[in-house]
């Protein structure tokens, strides 16, 4: 499930413009004085740059598996904690001293029963969760292409594959998220939160244009390939809308 952190530097300024503005406000509400904020799957420290001023900067505990992207958190949160865990074991999580659990495009990659028991153990320890960007299985692109649909649709079924925990819960993510959290005794919120995409994140979408034709082939679309090439053709005018959905769970 790691990525390299070139990708996550060129995401990062349209997963900040995407997030729904009024669910960020209300989690950072959630972070109360003296407590962490503990940040599953967090790569270089996004989320916390996201947040800004709103939280301590030396309020974040920045949990990853891939200690190169750690390493960079380290560099950019100086005063931050850092630590490197195996987040297939909800038990061992740090909540201890925790006021705010977070998670970015993290939850789309996990399993159904890893999504219920996060919500067990973080029922357990009243914490809330803000996960926020989990893809949703929408995606339009303007000009529109006759394989569109299909390139969406064979994504989406790719999205739902292993990635080395169990099927992952992909384009359903929040929606499961949503049902899970509530049958454990949250009160959930979620808001859009899609990537809108132009000519000047050309970059960003060719990027994206190339995983998501990737996961297509995989999947057997046969048209994948040539749909990349005239999707590239139109970089220098073409935009995107990609679906995303951020969640806010707090414990009644």
């Amino acid at each position: 499930m790691g990525f390299p952190h070139d990708w996550l530097d060129l995401r990062e300024p349209a997963d900040h413009a995407a997030r729904d503005p009024s669910l960020l406000a209300r989690a950072a509400a959630c972070a109360g004085a003296g407590q962490f904020v503990l940040d599953l799957g967090s790569g270089t420290g996004s989320t916390a740059r996201a947040f800004g001023s709103a939280v301590p900067e030396g309020a974040w505990r920045f949990l990853d598996a891939d200690e190169t992207l750690l390493e960079v958190a380290a560099q950019r949160h100086p005063n931050s904690e850092q630590i490197r865990v195996d987040l297939r074991d909800i038990g061992a999580l740090p909540l201890e001293g925790a006021g705010l659990v977070t998670a970015s495009a993290l939850l789309d990659l996990m399993p159904l029963g890893w999504i219920d028991a996060l919500a067990r153990r973080l029922r357990a320890a009243g914490l809330p969760l803000y996960a926020a960007l989990n893809y949703n299985g929408h995606m339009s692109w303007t000009p529109s292409l006759p394989d569109d649909a299909k390139i969406t649709s064979s994504f989406n079924a790719h999205q739902l594959r292993d990635k080395g925990i169990g099927p992952a819960t992909g384009p359903q993510s929040a929606s499961e998220t949503r049902r899970v959290f509530a049958e454990h005794g949250f009160d959930v919120v979620i808001g859009d939160s899609p990537w809108q995409l132009g000519p000047g994140q050309a970059a960003l979408q060719d990027e994206l244009l190339l995983g998501i034709k990737d996961a297509a082939a995989e999947i057997g679309c046969e048209e994948a390939d040539v749909w990349l090439d005239d999707r590239r053709a139109r970089l220098a005018t073409s935009a995107a809308s990609i679906g995303h959905t951020d969640v806010l769970a707090i414990p009644r």
